[in-house]
């Protein structure tokens, strides 16, 4: 594994250095990585990581972070929003130069929950609902992909998680399923659940659908979230992984150590992540 001081002396100038980004402005960093075809990864954000801000402030902070895809959360746009609130809500976020290409994570615990995730995401106009439905769900969940052409990946959340702790238990559940239902992969709530992440990856690449982006100090339960490069994450290993499976989802990063002032570890977390994208 590449360890953090060794990538940072490493890594091309301008590269590593956008971890300072909102206090440098180092925008035209973020750009020659996005231009850059060995960083050919896409990079966004899960909504979760702004639970604490309103759209506006949200919209402001993807602006900041030259973030292009957010995985919308129902406390920034409402399932039972109408035309003009979504119309209101992707306009903020389209003007901050991200596109809402997924929405959820949404529990879906009875049919009416299932029906409602499906017509939400129909309205909103994306083709993707990170999803967590029941076991005695999947069958209605899979009428529903099939008649509306509507992706679902369920995601893993850990070992608290009585239904899916690890991105196993979501693949073994689909896999004989429709192909439009698949796995939004968390890789820290699978590390603490004792994934191997490469292993997955190569495993369920035809299911991997969308990546929530963390890192872990530590592959146990109780291990917490830290910025990205400073846990135990190998993300040289995991990079290169999906760009040999060539992986064309969005890695969505969610940070969620410190969720009151979240903007200087997001800013961390892209740039050495985009730093890896880079350098393997």
């Amino acid at each position: 594994m590449i360890k953090r001081k060794k990538f940072l002396q490493q890594a091309a100038m301008g590269l590593a250095g956008t971890v300072g980004l909102p206090l440098l402005g180092k925008a035209s960093a973020l750009h020659a990585y996005q231009n850059n075809k060995t960083g050919s990864l896409k990079i966004g954000v899960a909504g979760f990581t702004f639970a604490r801000f309103d759209v506006a402030q949200s919209a402001s902070m993807i602006k900041r972070l030259d973030i292009k895809y957010l995985s919308i959360k129902d406390f920034h746009l409402p399932i039972n929003s109408d035309a003009d609130k979504i119309k209101s809500v992707l306009g903020a976020f389209a003007d901050a130069g991200c596109k809402v290409y997924a929405v959820g994570v949404i529990y879906m615990k009875t049919e009416a929950d299932v029906d409602a995730a499906f017509d939400y995401a129909k309205r909103v106009g994306v083709d993707m609902i990170v999803g967590v439905p029941t076991y005695e769900l999947l069958d209605y969940t899979e009428q529903k992909v099939k008649s509306s052409g509507i992706r679902i990946a369920i995601h893993n959340h850990g070992p608290e998680d009585k239904l899916y702790p690890a991105p196993q238990n979501v693949y073994d559940h689909i896999k004989n399923r429709d192909a439009r239902m698949g796995l939004c992969l968390d890789i820290g709530h699978a590390v603490r659940a004792g994934a191997n992440l490469v292993q997955s990856v190569k495993e369920y690449k035809s299911r991997l659908f969308d990546m929530h982006i963390k890192d872990v100090t530590g592959a146990y339960k109780d291990a917490k979230a830290i910025e990205i490069g400073r846990g135990v994450i190998d993300f040289p290993a995991l990079v290169k992984t999906l760009k040999s499976i060539q992986y064309n989802g969005v890695c969505s990063i969610e940070f969620e150590k410190d969720m009151t002032d979240p903007l200087p570890g997001i800013a961390e977390s892209i740039g050495y992540f985009r730093g890896i994208m880079a350098s393997v």
